[in-house]
């Protein structure tokens, strides 16, 4: 029996065009695993970062790394779009009059106003068309910020650029190059803390969702050939409304780690206990009725989610599972 049988009530049954005010927010610590760079692709700007206080009752301000909402959804939604392209469910996307034209250019498309509207990348992360027609993402997410400093988590190295003959000397005109640059970059086994809160989403929707984030493992502008990251799992809550928010998390696990334990690089085992206790005293807080999951359930729901993607047949029939919910619409 699936761990998620026991919370049907924050779930909904099938796909809702009303909000039904149900709430599971992901606990996620993203950690490093390569060299990294976060920041807008071409801005010729440094790292995404914002200076905000360093604990929840810590009046000195820091500089924190981000990863901007945008930079995690995107990634994580195309491995999902990978998927569906893999068994044919990203469908032909409909035109003024409603009529899909079964053409190779009019298939379902990110940032190509060629939405399909039936897909279930549509139908959770969203969709909007230029002239008309728009499904809000029914995956809420925020900016992760890095535990430690800026400071503390960052780096940076000069690289240069080489010929194909192995030199910085032009093989034709014989001229030197002067392409030596400079880049910062995060630091292997940095962590940053994540949530994600998914509203009125099913069951086999949610498995959807939380398979693309653990399946993800490449994030970052795409000029530094992308790093390697791993996504984890830490805790799960069902509730009636939204929670606490990423900075909040962040600021609490900073505190509770104390400035003996904010060396780098972090001890992932404390900094898991960590995010476990914080959630548990920030909930406290929040008016509304919440489910944590418990760390044995939250281990339990990964292990179901990585038996269906072991298998290709139980992948299809999720994914079919799913589409199924919107041939109504």
């Amino acid at each position: 029996m699936s761990i998620l049988n026991n919370y049907t009530d924050f779930m909904v049954e099938k796909y809702e065009n009303f909000p039904q005010s149900r709430y599971l927010t992901l606990i996620i610590l993203r950690k490093a695993e390569s060299e990294m760079i976060f920041r807008t692709e071409g801005s010729g700007e440094g790292l995404s970062r914002d200076t905000v206080h360093a604990g929840l009752d810590d009046g000195d301000p820091i500089s924190r790394v981000t990863i901007s909402k945008r930079k995690q959804t995107a990634v994580e939604r195309r491995i999902g779009r990978e998927l569906l392209r893999q068994h044919n469910l990203l469908f032909y996307a409909p035109d003024t009059k409603g009529e899909r034209k079964e053409e190779a250019g009019n298939i379902c498309a990110l940032n190509r106003n060629k939405p399909c509207g039936i897909c279930a990348d549509c139908m959770i992360y969203g969709y909007a068309v230029g002239g008309g027609g728009a499904q809000k993402s029914r995956v809420i997410t925020d900016d992760a910020f890095s535990i430690l400093s800026y400071q503390a988590v960052t780096a940076k190295r000069t690289f240069n650029a080489l010929y194909d003959n192995n030199t910085m000397r032009d093989p034709v005109t014989k001229e030197a190059s002067a392409s030596i640059q400079a880049d910062e970059y995060v630091k292997p086994e940095t962590l940053f803390i994540d949530m994600q809160t998914l509203k009125d989403l099913t069951a086999i929707e949610i498995r959807y969702v939380i398979a693309n984030m653990l399946r993800s493992r490449r994030y970052g502008a795409i000029s530094s050939r992308l790093g390697k990251m791993r996504n984890t799992l830490v805790g799960a809550i069902f509730s009636d409304c939204e929670l606490f928010s990423n900075l909040e998390l962040t600021q609490s696990v900073y505190a509770r780690l104390g400035p003996e334990n904010r060396k780098f690089p972090l001890k992932e085992k404390q900094v898991k206990s960590e995010v476990v206790a914080a959630v548990e005293n920030l909930s406290h807080a929040v008016i509304g009725n919440l489910q944590i999951l418990g760390d044995t359930e939250v281990d339990e729901l990964v292990d179901e989610i990585r038996h269906i993607f072991i298998s290709p047949d139980e992948v299809k029939r999720l994914l079919d599972d799913i589409t199924e919910l919107y041939s109504g619409e």
